[in-house]
């Protein structure tokens, strides 16, 4: 328990500093080691010329994001599919069929990472170095320059400019990129490096089995550039993993340190983001807010998931390790677990499958929240949409007009949250009823109460951007790889473009002075409205496939 509040506090020490300074980067603001940023930035401009580097509306901001991640979607997919006849594949992995190419194409470029296919095997070292830990590098940048060009919107540095410029969003993509990420992913990078994980392009080394009764007399042990993707895979909250097994194998994962650092790293840039807020929105109030609020739903989904994962009845203490590396304890997975499903990460050091039922139903249940902490950008805008809503229904309550610091949220504003609010059960309920009463189209290995949340949790996974998943479910087939990706896209796009289309709504109208009867954002009584806003929605409206699959299973456990 030591290492999870030393995580939660070595979270909140490094990202009170890193959330100014990423202000200062996304401010434009110049740093010490401004001539190395600006000789790396330099050409990256020049291709993409004067023109394109000026302001923005919301409109051209939209558009240059799509067309952006379209662009690296293209080339990723192209990548996956024809990467074995592609250089730098010493292990000979073969080229992906069209539709799992599909699949991980998008998955990698909504920082989802969710895999349909077996670690290292089945990519070469220039798929896994440009398609996978190039997105995974550029992706949660995409999401960040979102959400802050939603903050400049909504806060703009002129009360009253309401026709402020959400920023560029090319300048919003490469400065944050080479000036924040780039950085903290060597220094995390060389830490890992220091504990043993591989960080080469030579193939592994073939060595023989100690066992030889089966006929196998050798075993190719893979290696790679593993140090890399690591780093970027938990600081970026991609997930993913070079192997199979993920965090769990000792080559990605081999000390206790490397376990905290690796740990840290999935929370550490959405709180950075969140520290980020009271600079650049001039709003520290706001900023507090956020942050009690995340980190109580978060502190709760961690006890949670320790104290489930700890007293499951009728099963012996020592069956808990089933499914969990010898070398981590039951409370250091199940930590790993919460704070994987908290934010968008999905990396695991045990496998979900195995966790109790109670315990897996708390990491569903974050990733249907979705913005406990979030990924990086998209988990602030989540949040954002939460407590539009909860601003919405406490006017209603009191019989005034609901107000964003002092803008009148109106119907057409509703209207776009109610298309957020109805599309995540839309998504995931209906995939879910469609492939479970289906068994041919969907390859579930349990067809108990098991069974229904091995597909509940990959629809969720999906949707939530999150990309960890029941392991049980033999999910790399058609159905799965298109379906999947249909979740994939509508989990990560209409949120991010619907609230900067809310704030830009926002931003166009007269602002009111604050009054007596107006309900304060910054406020104790909204705080608990709006934690009870994401109840209601993401919980309560889920609860009857809850109690058909995680609680129903955890009843046969106690009967």
């Amino acid at each position: 328990m030591i290492e999870v509040f030393l995580v939660y506090l070595s979270a909140i020490a490094l990202g009170w500093p890193l959330g100014f300074y990423l202000k200062r980067v996304m401010s434009g603001e110049r740093s010490i080691a401004e001539p190395l940023f600006t000789l790396i930035e330099a050409p990256l401009y020049f291709v993409l010329g004067r023109n394109n580097l000026r302001d923005m509306t919301v409109k051209s901001y939209v558009l240059a994001f799509l067309v952006s991640n379209l662009f690296l979607g293209i080339i990723a997919f192209l990548i996956f599919r024809f990467q074995g006849d592609l250089p730098l594949n010493p292990n000979a992995a073969p080229s992906m069929s069209w539709d799992l190419a599909l699949h991980t194409a998008i998955s990698f470029l909504t920082n989802t990472n969710q895999q349909h296919y077996s670690g290292q095997a089945q990519l070469s070292y220039l798929a896994h170095m440009t398609g996978i830990v190039g997105l995974q590098f550029i992706t949660p940048i995409m999401g960040l320059a979102m959400v802050v060009a939603t903050l400049r919107k909504l806060f703009p540095a002129n009360a009253q400019e309401a026709n402020s410029s959400p920023g560029n969003y090319w300048q919003d993509l490469i400065r944050p990129g080479v000036r924040f990420f780039l950085p903290l992913c060597l220094v995390w990078t060389a830490l890992l490096v220091s504990q043993g994980v591989p960080a080469t392009l030579e193939g592994g080394p073939t060595v023989q089995m100690m066992d030889q009764s089966s006929g196998v007399n050798e075993q190719k042990i893979p290696l790679g550039p593993v140090a890399p993707m690591v780093a970027i895979k938990q600081l970026g909250t991609n997930g993913g993993g070079w192997y199979g097994p993920n965090s769990s194998v000792p080559l990605e994962n081999p000390t206790p340190l490397s376990n905290f650092l690796e740990s840290l790293a999935i929370i550490l840039i959405p709180v950075s983001v969140i520290f980020m807020i009271a600079p650049l929105t001039g709003r520290p109030k706001f900023a507090a807010l956020v942050f009690g609020v995340m980190l109580s739903m978060s502190m709760v989904s961690s006890g949670l998931s320790i104290v489930a994962e700890n007293n499951t009845p009728d099963i012996p203490a020592g069956s808990l390790m089933e499914g969990k590396e010898q070398r981590f304890s039951v409370e250091a997975s199940a930590q790993w677990s919460s704070f994987t499903t908290q934010t968008s990460n999905g990396s695991v050091n045990t496998m979900h499958d195995s966790l109790s039922p109670l315990a897996g139903m708390v990491s569903i249940s974050n990733m249907l929240i979705n913005s406990i902490w979030g990924g990086v950008g998209c988990g602030l805008a989540q949040f954002l949409v939460y407590l539009l809503l909860a601003v919405f229904l406490s006017g209603l309550m009191t019989g005034r007009t609901p107000e964003f610091f002092g803008r009148k949220l109106e119907a057409s504003e509703v209207r776009l949250l109610g298309v957020l609010v109805i599309l995540q059960p839309l998504v995931i309920l209906g995939f879910t009823a469609l492939t479970y009463t289906n068994p041919s189209l969907s390859g579930v290995s349990n067809p108990g109460f098991h069974g229904l949340s091995q597909v509940l949790y990959e629809y969720t996974s999906a949707y939530a951007n999150n990309g960890s998943g029941f392991e049980g479910l033999a999910d790399a087939s058609v159905w799965w790889n298109v379906t999947a990706s249909i979740a994939l896209l509508l989990g990560r796009y209409p949120t991010l473009i619907l609230l900067l289309l809310i704030a830009a709504q926002l931003s166009s109208k007269k602002q009111s002075p604050s009054g007596e009867g107006v309900l304060r954002i910054e406020s104790l009584t909204l705080s608990l409205t709006l934690v009870s806003v994401i109840v209601i929605l993401t919980l309560l409206q889920f609860m009857p496939v809850l109690v058909l699959g995680p609680i129903a299973e955890h009843f046969t456990l106690i009967n």
